[in-house]
């Protein structure tokens, strides 16, 4: 029987972390941690003499904004549908 999971080594940094995550979700986590990876060298750059420590919370500080912000966007799609079917329904009856 195959199993629905795989284990995958990812590196972050210096660091390898071992995860077993589902088969069909592998290309993400390898894409996360490639967009970690860049971020994380970002703030290297722009912040040399950071710690990692501090250079790990500025990575997680930027992608839960990330996050945050495309939660937000994507809860607001319904509304903006139903404004534009408002404004169309507004816009029908001044016409008339």
């Amino acid at each position: 029987m195959i199993s629905d999971k795989q284990h995958i080594n990812l590196h972050l940094d210096a660091h390898t972390v071992g995860l077993d995550v589902p088969r069909d979700q592998e290309p993400n986590y390898r894409y996360a941690a490639d967009l970690l990876n860049s971020r994380y060298q970002y703030y290297l750059k722009l912040r040399p003499n950071a710690s990692a420590e501090q250079l790990w919370m500025y990575t997680a500080l930027e992608m839960a904004v990330s996050l945050q912000s495309d939660a937000r966007d994507k809860s607001l799609v319904p509304i903006e549908k139903e404004l534009a079917e408002l404004n169309k329904l507004i816009e029908k009856t001044i016409k008339q």
